[in-house]
């Protein structure tokens, strides 16, 4: 190997460790599995991931089906583009930035819910460990809103 090929090496090594970490626990970058807050069951895998303009999105790519639905289910409350698309593959959060007065937190975005087909303003709250996210969806002031814990996941299963 030569001596310029195993530099290309190490820094290409050593940019992936960096970008790895910047993604790492303390980001909300990642798999998170949400959790029905009847039932106690998974319903969804959301994927967030960051965009160019560092804003976090979120995308549902596995949905663990009501009894009765199969993984093809559409979102017939939704309006607009929207409406009667699959929820596998549909962006349920979107534009949220990172609040630079507390770490770990998002703020400033909207968050779907392909059930009922509202969008509610939203932040998340990364948890200590980072392995829960708290997201709080709400209409007005965050006082009027729930919040759900999300688990993280580190890979998808099944």
């Amino acid at each position: 190997m030569t001596h310029s090929r195993r530099i290309l090496l190490v820094t290409l090594t050593l940019l992936s460790i960096q970008v790895t970490a910047l993604a790492g626990p303390s980001s909300a970058v990642g798999l998170w599995k949400t959790i029905d807050d009847v039932t106690g069951k998974p319903k969804a895998v959301i994927q967030i991931t960051e965009t160019p303009t560092h804003q976090l999105q979120g995308t549902i790519v596995k949905i663990f089906p009501r009894p009765g639905v199969d993984e093809n289910e559409v979102c017939a409350a939704c309006k607009g583009s929207l409406h009667n698309q699959r929820i596998v593959g549909m962006k349920v959060l979107h534009d949220l930035v990172a609040d630079h007065d507390i770490s770990g937190r998002w703020k400033g975005g909207e968050i779907l819910d392909p059930h009922n087909g509202k969008s509610y303003h939203c932040t998340l709250g990364l948890s200590q460990d980072s392995r829960e996210l708290n997201v709080r969806g709400y209409i007005g002031m965050p006082l009027f809103g729930r919040t759900q814990t999300w688990q993280r996941i580190d890979k998808m299963n099944g």
